[in-house]
């Protein structure tokens, strides 16, 4: 491997190639009721001045309903299959009224979908809404708001044109927002801590122990991959498309040739770690494809890979003979779902501490934004692998929440002493709308 790792390469770049048929768009496209406080509240006054105000009712707009899409609609949409429904002028060409179709549907639902995250991060419990890294994502989506609400639903291209600069903006700005919460949520940890009466209760105090926010994170970083596909598909749809896409969605995506690229990528980072790697193999529906967001799978397999190849190497050690990884690709004709099968010998884990494996936050190393040098800019810092969230514990939940938003799921099956299985499910029909909460 050169000196610059790949994992910095793709970060560098924002797109990877898999192969000559496969490519990740990685530059695009990866609440409990409110609690009384505990204890007093910090003063953060100060960072209140020049916040942005919302140019309309935030609750009007956050009770509206939000619309519900999936990946079939996603397609059929892009590829211009439903411009029947549509007034726009016929005069024009069929992919830019496409575009136009798409912007006026972004238009309408972008502030609904904006108003209730904004809201929900202003009532957040515990004073987690207080901390000054949340209150700043809170910002951006006033702002986003604000800017979509200053444009009028396009009709023209040149409209279009316009509207496509401005969700283009909103898009950067909100790249770094998973980052962003992460340190909110740290933010957050410090001043649980800080709030013990005593160095023994500070040590205790732990986030886990707060479910309404593990449950409102869920939902949230959720909610953020469907406004980020949206957004994500329509501007991608401006670009020439290779062979396969439409827009972010890959028709021929090949869970084998991603796997392969998650194997590869995961592994050097093992053997960066720990000095050697075990060997992982692909079996089952090798040949299999189906439409799917590339990047999105390539993240969840990549993740899954890692924990697999970590356990192996800490529980057989490197000095011996280390047992392969299996991942393992079930589908059938006629199968709801693609499933995938992480299988490792890495010891498994404790049945005490299974519900921790979905908190975020969990580990206990030093959260690697905290290093020199790191900042807020990453492109879609969650799917970059030697991004500042390397190390947060956010890879199994995160994980989670990309296969949930098309209809699937990730599940995790453990024998303590022995290894842990990985079921990934894939829904194979795109026709399950996403989980709005």
């Amino acid at each position: 491997h050169p000196g610059v790792s790949r994992c910095q390469m793709v970060l560098m770049s924002g797109r990877r190639h898999l192969s000559h048929s496969v490519a990740l768009r990685l530059g695009r496209g990866a609440v409990a009721p409110a609690c009384t406080h505990l204890g007093r509240r910090r003063n953060f006054s100060s960072l209140a001045r020049d916040r942005p105000h919302p140019v309309a009712d935030l609750s009007e707009f956050a009770a509206r309903r939000q619309t519900g899409v999936n990946m079939q609609a996603l397609l059929s949409t892009g590829m211009g299959l439903r411009l029947e429904k549509s007034n726009i002028d016929a005069s024009l060409p069929t992919q830019q009224r496409t575009l136009i179709q798409i912007a006026q549907f972004l238009r309408h639902e972008l502030p609904i979908r904006l108003a209730h995250r904004a809201n929900e991060l202003e009532e957040l419990p515990h004073g987690l809404s207080e901390m000054p890294s949340v209150m700043t994502v809170r910002d951006w989506y006033v702002e986003s708001f604000n800017e979509l609400l200053a444009q009028q639903p396009p009709s023209t291209p040149a409209e279009e044109a316009v509207f496509e600069q401005v969700l283009s903006k909103i898009y950067d700005r909100h790249a770094p927002t998973l980052l962003k919460m992460a340190r909110g949520v740290h933010e957050f940890k410090q001043e649980l801590r800080r709030r013990q009466p005593d160095t023994e209760s500070r040590r205790r105090a732990q986030i886990w122990e707060y479910p309404e926010v593990h449950h409102f994170l869920d939902a949230f970083y959720v909610s953020r991959i469907g406004i980020r596909i949206l957004i994500g598909q329509y501007l991608e749809l401006h670009h020439p498309q290779e062979e396969g896409y439409v827009g972010l969605i890959n028709t021929q995506t090949s869970p084998a040739e991603i796997a392969s690229q998650a194997i590869e990528d995961a592994r050097y980072m093992c053997d960066r770690q720990y000095g050697d790697a075990p060997m992982v193999e692909i079996k089952g529906r090798t040949d299999l494809t189906f439409s799917y967001i590339p990047s999105h799978l390539y993240y969840m397999l990549f993740e899954t890979i890692k924990n697999s190849l970590r356990a192996v190497c800490e529980f057989h050690g490197v000095d011996n003979a280390m047992p392969p990884i299996r991942v393992i690709i079930a589908d059938g004709e006629q199968n709801e779902d693609v499933v995938m099968k992480i299988s490792d010998e890495g010891g498994g884990i404790a049945r005490s501490h299974m519900p921790r494996i979905w908190s975020y936050l969990f580990t206990t190393a030093k959260p690697a934004f905290e290093a020199e040098g790191s900042a807020d800019t990453f492109p879609d810092s969650q799917i970059a692998t030697d991004s500042p969230l390397a190390g947060l514990g956010y890879g199994l939940p995160t994980s989670r929440a990309y296969a949930r938003y098309f209809g699937g799921d990730l599940n995790i099956m453990s024998m303590e002493g022995y290894g842990t299985d990985a079921f990934l499910h894939l829904s194979r029909l795109g026709n399950r709308n996403e989980p709005l909460p």
